[in-house]
């Protein structure tokens, strides 16, 4: 059954399993994390509490289980605080530490006292499994068997392995817990290790790419700003000649080299900005613009993808920086590439061109079944990216996406610059 509050979704039977599950791991996270920032105050805790268990037992409770009650007590403080105090180095010398406390546990067997701060060498075997080599626990089974025999045979209660086999056990099962805990912290190591790896080259691929897409975009507008400057001579050199006979036309030559010259120097400054190898050739094609999409949805039909063009005639005004152009033009035919190796026979694609007020708006919108999409990524540096690059470069907007009912949509959005003159 569910409950349910006006205002609250139903809480399924399983949140509270979930919830308390998080927040073991959440209390496992501060105490891990407190133990690495200081692990000598974790250490010197721990040992002070089980050394005040140990003499708490010694203080009269090892009595109620021990065959021999007649043992010194001074002897039994002792060996209790042998057993307890060098859990300090149980970290950094775990061997030494079992050593240590296997002998104060022979002489506990031996004398009948049978002290259960002996169990303490749990810590240490599980600390010897954690961090040495699995070869290390057969040291570890040295150390413990005697006592286990001694108790056995000095104080018999049955059956002699009744006194060693089961607690030999339980050493085994916290050597088995220590292995558990070391494979599963290295493999997270590893993981955490690989994924940083990882990050790194993403992060050296994508710079890498990103310079090489705005190379790209520079050598690409090289053309551009090379006709500009075209213009700007022929516009001079006519000008001059027309001053003498008709000088109406000087002005208007002097006009449209000031409208043509503040429009390179636009180009001119968002080129510094992704320019990056003096030393690559740039490209010689010239740039397609506007006036290209025609002849490109041409060549994608003909590819077998059926496309509908829709076009809204340009408002009065300054048409479009030839950048501008060629960044609708590239968005395009990114798109309608994407649509080709991604939408599946049958799909259509619709390609708007339209002005509002200050703008010019692209939408390219494909039809394609659901399960198709999400499509795949293209590579860091070219598709998705070189658009919003490009976008970018005009202080445009992209935005693409899969639709609900099945088909892709991208939208460029780029602001009309109306220089004046």
């Amino acid at each position: 059954m569910t409950t349910e509050t006006a205002g609250e979704p139903a809480r399924k039977p399983g949140d509270a399993t979930t919830v308390l599950s998080r927040s073991v791991q959440r209390l496992t996270a501060v105490l891990r994390t407190a133990d690495a920032r200081r692990p000598r105050v974790w250490d010197t805790a721990l040992t002070l509490f089980w050394t005040a268990a140990a003499l708490t037992d010694a203080a009269g409770g090892w009595r109620n289980t021990a065959p021999d009650p007649s043992v010194p007590s001074w002897l039994v403080v002792t060996l209790s605080l042998v057993l307890a105090l060098p859990l300090y180095g149980r970290r950094r010398h775990p061997a030494a530490v079992l050593t240590v406390m296997a002998c104060a546990a022979l002489v506990s067997a031996a004398s009948g006292a049978f002290l259960q701060a002996a169990y303490l060498q749990l810590v240490p075997v599980f600390h010897l499994a954690l961090t040495r080599r699995p070869r290390a626990l057969l040291w570890a089974f040295a150390l413990l068997v005697p006592p286990l025999v001694t108790g056995a045979l000095r104080f018999p209660r049955g059956s002699w392995d009744q006194h060693v086999v089961p607690i030999l056990w339980t050493y085994a099962l916290v050597a088995l817990l220590g292995i558990a805990v070391r494979a599963r912290r290295d493999h997270t190591a590893a993981l955490v290790d690989r994924a940083r790896r990882l990050e790194i080259e993403r992060d050296q691929e994508i710079r890498l790419a990103a310079a090489a897409e705005r190379t790209r975009i520079a050598r690409e507008m090289h053309d551009i700003i090379g006709h500009n400057l075209s213009v700007i001579t022929g516009l001079a050199d006519g000008g001059r000649y027309a001053a003498v006979k008709h000088p109406e036309r000087a002005g208007q030559a002097l006009e449209a080299i000031g409208t043509t010259s503040r429009e390179a120097l636009t180009e001119l400054r968002r080129l510094l900005g992704v320019l990056r190898d003096d030393d690559q050739a740039a490209a010689r094609d010239p740039q397609p613009t506007l006036a290209d999409l025609d002849t490109l949805i041409t060549g994608v039909r003909k590819a077998g993808l059926p496309v509908r063009l829709d076009r809204h005639d340009s408002p009065t005004g300054r048409p479009l920086t030839p950048g501008a152009q060629l960044t609708v033009y590239r968005t395009v035919q990114e798109a309608l590439t994407n649509t080709l190796k991604h939408a599946g026979e049958g799909a259509s694609a619709t390609v708007l061109l339209d002005y509002p007020p200050g703008a010019v708006r692209v939408e390219i919108t494909d039809t394609g079944a659901p399960a198709r999409f999400p499509r795949p990524s293209s590579p860091p540096g070219q598709g998705l990216t070189g658009m919003r690059e490009r976008a970018a470069l005009y202080d445009g907007t992209l935005a693409c996406g899969p639709l609900p009912a099945g088909g892709w949509h991208v939208a460029l959005r780029l602001p009309r610059e109306d220089s004046p003159s």
